[in-house]
C-alpha cells in the first residue's frame, strides 16, 4: 500500500521511517512518495531528479515558501521497523528527519487554499559526502526549482526556529623542529613542545557573541586532533594539531581564516586550510521570514551546527531549520522523535501557510 499524505503525520512519519533509506539506496522511499504527491495532480506540478523528487503549485501568489527535506539516513542499527513507546516514535530517522518531511508532505497536501505558492524538495544523499548531495545536484541541473522567499529546511530543531546557520573551517597548525636521540635531547629541537604556545593561545580564547535578527550565535575556536611523535626515545621534528573554528555567519571563509591566523600571529608555526564552509545569515527581517516568526510564536534561536540552510543563503533565501526532534538523538540507535512535537510543528505550519 502507498503513502497517504493525508493521515495524519504521526503515522505519516511512521511509514516513512519504515521504508529503509540509507544514503544511496533511496529508490524505494522516492518511488513511493512520487506516486504520493501525482496522486495530489493537478495540486501540484511533480518531478524526479535521480532519487530526489519535486513538487510546486502555481496558484499567483505573492510570495512562495519552500519545504525541504533530505530522505536519506545514517545505516540502520537494529533499530527498524518503527514503534511507539511513552509517547514517543522510536526508529531510524524518526528525528533526523523523517517526521519533518512527514509534516511537509502533509501540510502540502492537506491545506487547500495556501497563503503562499509551495515548492516541496524532498532530496537524497545528504548524510554522507558534500558532493553526491542531491540538492547541490538539483542547485546545478535545476536551478529555477530554488526560487523561493524563504525556504525552511526540516532538520530536527526541537520544535524551535533554528535560524541561519554556524559556518566552519578546519586548519592544520604544524609545527618542524630538529630530530635526536632523547638520551641528548639538547640536541634536538622539540616539535611537540612548539605546540604548546598554540595550545595556551586556543585555551585562552575568548570566543564573540553574536546577535543577528535576534539570534545569538556563539562562536568556538577549538583543538579537535593531535599528531606527532616517531618514537619513544627520539625528539620528533614534526608535530600538528588540528583546529576547528566555528564561526558567526557574519564572517566569510576568508575572514575566518584570517581571524585564525591573528590569533596565533607571532608563533613558529605554519597554518593549512584542510576544509571550509560558510554559514548562513538569518534573514528574519525579510517579510516571508518574519511571518514565520510570528506563527512560530518568536521562538527563535541560532543554529549552532551547519546545515544545508548555508545553500539557501548563498542564493540569497532567507532560509531556517525548524521541525519536530531532537538534534542530539539524531544517529543513534535509541534515535526518536516525541510525538506531540510532529503535531505542534504540524500546527505552527498550518497557521503559517494559511
Amino acid at each position: 500500500m502507498g503513502l497517504d499524505l493525508t493521515a495524519d503525520p504521526i503515522a505519516l512519519t511512521a511509514a516513512l521511517v519504515d521504508i529503509p533509506s540509507e544514503s544511496r539506496h533511496e529508490q524505494l522511499i522516492a518511488d513511493q512518495i512520487e506516486a504520493a504527491l501525482r496522486a495530489q495532480a493537478p495540486h501540484f506540478e511533480v518531478i524526479r531528479n535521480g532519487d530526489a523528487v519535486l513538487a510546486r503549485t502555481h496558484l499567483g501568489r505573492a510570495s512562495r515558501v519552500m519545504l525541504a527535506g533530505h530522505i536519506d539516513t545514517v545505516p540502520a542499527a537494529d533499530n527498524l521497523p518503527s514503534h511507539v513507546a511513552n509517547g514517543e516514535l522510536w526508529g531510524c530517522g524518526t528525528s533526523d528527519m523523517k517526521s519533518g518531511d512527514a509534516v511537509f508532505l502533509h501540510v502540502a497536501a492537506t491545506i487547500a487554499d495556501p497563503s503562499h505558492d509551495i515548492t516541496l524538495v524532498m532530496y537524497d544523499c545528504e548524510e554522507i559526502e558534500s558532493s553526491a548531495n542531491g540538492l547541490g545536484r538539483i542547485e546545478r541541473e535545476l536551478p529555477d526549482w530554488l526560487q523561493a522567499d524563504v525556504a525552511i529546511l526540516g532538520e530536527p530543531s526541537g520544535g524551535f526556529i533554528e535560524a541561519g546557520c554556524q559556518g566552519t573551517i578546519r586548519v592544520v597548525v604544524g609545527a618542524t623542529g630538529t630530530r635526536a636521540h632523547s638520551a641528548r635531547s639538547w640536541l634536538g629541537d622539540n616539535a611537540i613542545h612548539k605546540l604548546g604556545a598554540v595550545l595556551d593561545r586556543l585555551t585562552a580564547y575568548q570566543p564573540r557573541n553574536v546577535d543577528i535578527d535576534g539570534c545569538v550565535y556563539r562562536e568556538g575556536l577549538s583543538a579537535v586532533r593531535v599528531d606527532g611523535g616517531i618514537a619513544g626515545n627520539v625528539i620528533p621534528d614534526a608535530a600538528s594539531v588540528t583546529v576547528n573554528f566555528r564561526f558567526a555567519p557574519d564572517r566569510s571563509v576568508e575572514q575566518a581564516l584570517a581571524h585564525v591566523h591573528e590569533v596565533l600571529d607571532g608563533l613558529d608555526v605554519d597554518i593549512e586550510l584542510t576544509d571550509a564552509a560558510a554559514g548562513a545569515l538569518p534573514g528574519l527581517a525579510k517579510p516571508a521570514a518574519a511571518a514565520l516568526v510570528a506563527a512560530a510564536g518568536g521562538q527563535v534561536r541560532a543554529k549552532y551546527g551547519w546545515t544545508d540552510v548555508s545553500r539557501f543563503a548563498a542564493l540569497g533565501i532567507p532560509a531556517v531549520n525548524y521541525g519536530p526532534g531532537d538534534p542530539n538523538l539524531a544517529h543513534k540507535v535509541d534515535e526518536r522523535v516525541e510525538i506531540a512535537q510532529i503535531t505542534s510543528v504540524t500546527d505552527m505550519l498550518r497557521r503559517y501557510l494559511t
